[in-house]
Order: C-alpha cells, then sequence, then structure tokens
C-alpha cells in the first residue's frame, strides 16, 4: 500500500519525496466580457429602445387621439396641437366631449402618454452615454431628454385637470398650453442631442502611417 506524504516525512525526514498535487485552473467562459460585447449588448437595447419610441409615438399621437376626434365633433386632442391652444378652443371641446370621452382621454395619458416619454427618454440616456465620453457635456445633453419627460407627464396631469375641471380658468389653460407647447419643443431638441450625440461619438479614421524606406533603384 503506497504511503501518505505524512508517513514518507517521518520514515525519511527531509529526505522524503512527496509529490506536488495542483488543482487545475478554474476556467469559467461565461464571465469574459469584452468591450465589443458591452457595446454589442448596448446597441441591442438602444434599438429595441429606438423601435419602442417610434411605435408608441405611432400608437399615441397618429392612431388614439386621431381616433378621439369622433367623440370631439372633429376637435383636436390638446396633446396633438403644436402650437399650443385658448380657453375659447378648450371650452369647445369641453362641451363636444362627454364624460366617457373626457375618461377615455385620461386612460390614454395613463397608459401609451406615460410609456412614450419614459422609454424615449431611457434611450436618449443611454444613446448619449455611450457615445459622449466627456463628463461635463453628457450631463448637459442628458438635461434635454429628462426634462422633456418630465414636461410631457406634467401636461398630460396639466389636460386632464383642465379637462375634468367644473369651471376653466384662464391660468389653467395656459400652463396646459405652455407644457404642450414646451413638450413639443423639447422633443425635436431630444432629436437633435441624440443626432449630436451620434456624431460626437464616431470615431476619426486613424491616419496612415508614412512609409519610412527608400525606394530600391
Amino acid at each position: 500500500m503506497a504511503k501518505t506524504p505524512a508517513q514518507r516525512i517521518k520514515k525519511h525526514g527531509a529526505n522524503a519525496a512527496v509529490p506536488q498535487h495542483q488543482l487545475p485552473a478554474v476556467i469559467n467562459p461565461s464571465t469574459s466580457r469584452t468591450p465589443q460585447k458591452a457595446q454589442s449588448n448596448s446597441n441591442l437595447i438602444l434599438i429595441a429602445g429606438v423601435v419602442a419610441s417610434l411605435f408608441l409615438f405611432w400608437y399615441l399621437h397618429l392612431l388614439t387621439l386621431n381616433q378621439l376626434t369622433q367623440l370631439s365633433g372633429g376637435l383636436a386632442m390638446p396633446d396633438s396641437l403644436v402650437g399650443g391652444f385658448d380657453q375659447t378652443f378648450v371650452e369647445q371641446l369641453r362641451t363636444a366631449m362627454d364624460e366617457d370621452a373626457r375618461g377615455q382621454l385620461n386612460y390614454i395619458h395613463k397608459t401609451a402618454g406615460t410609456l412614450f416619454p419614459l422609454i424615449f427618454g431611457f434611450t436618449w440616456l443611454l444613446l448619449i452615454g455611450t457615445n459622449v465620453a466627456r463628463k461635463g457635456l453628457r450631463w448637459a445633453l442628458w438635461a434635454v431628454p429628462l426634462l422633456f419627460a418630465g414636461v410631457r407627464l406634467w401636461g398630460n396631469a396639466a389636460i386632464d385637470s383642465m379637462m375634468s375641471a367644473e369651471t376653466v380658468d384662464a391660468g389653467q389653460v395656459a400652463l396646459a398650453s405652455g407644457l404642450t407647447v414646451a413638450g413639443w419643443v423639447l422633443l425635436v431638441l431630444s432629436l437633435l442631442v441624440g443626432g449630436a450625440a451620434v456624431f460626437l461619438g464616431r470615431k476619426p479614421a486613424s491616419p496612415t502611417a508614412p512609409t519610412t524606406g527608400h525606394a530600391q533603384p
């Protein structure tokens, strides 16, 4: 029977030959994360966010809000008015829309009207963050989509409050109209900021190294 290392040391002392055992290195290929993989994952999330934002914009402004004009005598919803609205228009809209129609507008604001600015804002934050390296510039560009999301959500609440109030005053109309215009302006600015971030994120092509050899005659 083979002796154990302890028995060999006891019998032969310091001259005992003790076999060395070495554990194999633990290899976990699943933990390897290269910059290329991280960039690829970010690109996939960006693509999904852009597609979702386009779909929600179409669903909100080109489908559902447009369909609600059938319940308002052809009058556009306040969210769709890029130039804002006045108290006369609001009174006409409130007269044309019954309680059920106003409830549908409120439901749209709570669903697609909430998801669109949130998903768009998150996507644009990721787009800017992955393309702009300078911290100060990155925060300055982030402010635009953040403001857009906040203004759009505030505008939804202001419109719902204006439409459900027993009487509408000029202050309510001015607030809802101002937030609506600001939301459209910030949406356009966010698109411009996103384009600028992509442009800044492009790496310049490396110049061709000059040849140092001499031509043979």
